[in-house]
């Protein structure tokens, strides 16, 4: 399919009309050019040969383990599925973050082929990691080089501005670091981007979303990101005011950015389960993917 044929909020109206069972129930087969394949050839064969490939990585044993990291991951498996856009790679390591041919030679594998995945076989990292990480430095130039260079696309799941936070690089590359976190008790929020189409469902004034929300340092600066949706510091209270320690009321929860050729997506909440399964961000959720894919275009112009 062609980036003008994508239509994920066609996907919003089908998940309004049947909450309940939108990811309970099978999706009938793929057609057309993302119909992919049977997913039982080993490499260097591809088995979902026509597909965008995203590899998640929810690599926590340096940081904090969020509980909701497991349905993220089923989240964002389910709506590759139902979508029919792309195929999902879920991993809790970081060993496919490498430009380098895997290679594990064993007795049981004297070849080495061990049917490993390196990123240059896919499209889109999801990242859902936490603390300081177990990449390499290697691993970490290849992953900038990965996104920068190569023009590939990465999405940030729940609390991305925490990790990494011993490698300045990573910030740049998000957009930023956070100071800390909201309660998770929710914010209200406003769309400050519509023409991203699933934002714009959450409708022109503010809403209430129940989520745990970034606290921001100081050094994130306007014109960093392209702000989707942000806090409304009309509707902060004086705690929250104080807190978010922003003079200027730059407060960006969801955002796009170019990195270098690449395309990064934050979706910085995702701490509670209903927020996940809300059809309106999951909406939000999978056309912030499909652009880090190259599916489809969106703005991405830093904020002015």
């Amino acid at each position: 399919m062609t980036i003008a044929s994508k239509r994920p909020w066609r996907m919003l109206g089908l998940l309004l009309a049947a909450p309940s069972a939108s990811l309970a129930q099978p999706a009938p087969p793929a057609t057309g050019a993302h119909a992919g394949g049977s997913g039982v050839c080993n490499a260097p064969c591809d088995p979902y040969p026509g597909m965008k490939k995203l590899l998640v990585v929810a690599d926590v044993q340096t940081g904090y383990q969020h509980n909701s990291i497991n349905h993220t991951m089923a989240v964002i498996e389910a709506l590759g599925r139902e979508s029919g856009e792309y195929v999902t790679f879920l991993r809790t390591d970081s060993q496919l973050i490498t430009k380098t041919p895997i290679n594990v030679k064993s007795a049981r594998y004297p070849t080495g082929n061990v049917n490993g995945r390196d990123l240059d076989y896919f499209d889109a990292v999801f990242f859902l990691g936490s603390g300081e990480g177990t990449l390499s430095p290697r691993q970490k130039t290849d992953l900038l080089s990965y996104v920068h260079d190569d023009g590939k696309g990465l999405v940030l799941g729940h609390a991305q501005g925490v990790n990494f936070y011993n490698w300045p690089e990573w910030g740049t590359m998000i957009g930023g670091f956070m100071a800390s976190e909201f309660p998770i008790t929710g914010m209200y929020a406003k769309v400050t981007d519509p023409s991203w189409k699933a934002a714009a469902a959450f409708g022109k004034g503010s809403f209430f979303w129940a989520d745990q929300w970034p606290v921001l340092k100081p050094a994130f600066k306007r014109g960093d990101v392209h702000t989707i949706v942000a806090l409304d510091p009309a509707r902060m209270t004086p705690e929250q005011r104080a807190r978010a320690n922003r003079p200027d009321d730059y407060l960006p929860i969801v955002w796009a950015k170019s990195y270098g050729k690449g395309r990064v997506f934050n979706m910085t909440g995702g701490h509670n389960d209903a927020t996940l399964d809300d059809p309106k961000t999951q909406a939000l959720l999978l056309e912030g993917i499909e652009w880090a894919l190259g599916l489809r275009a969106e703005d991405a112009s830093p904020d002015k």
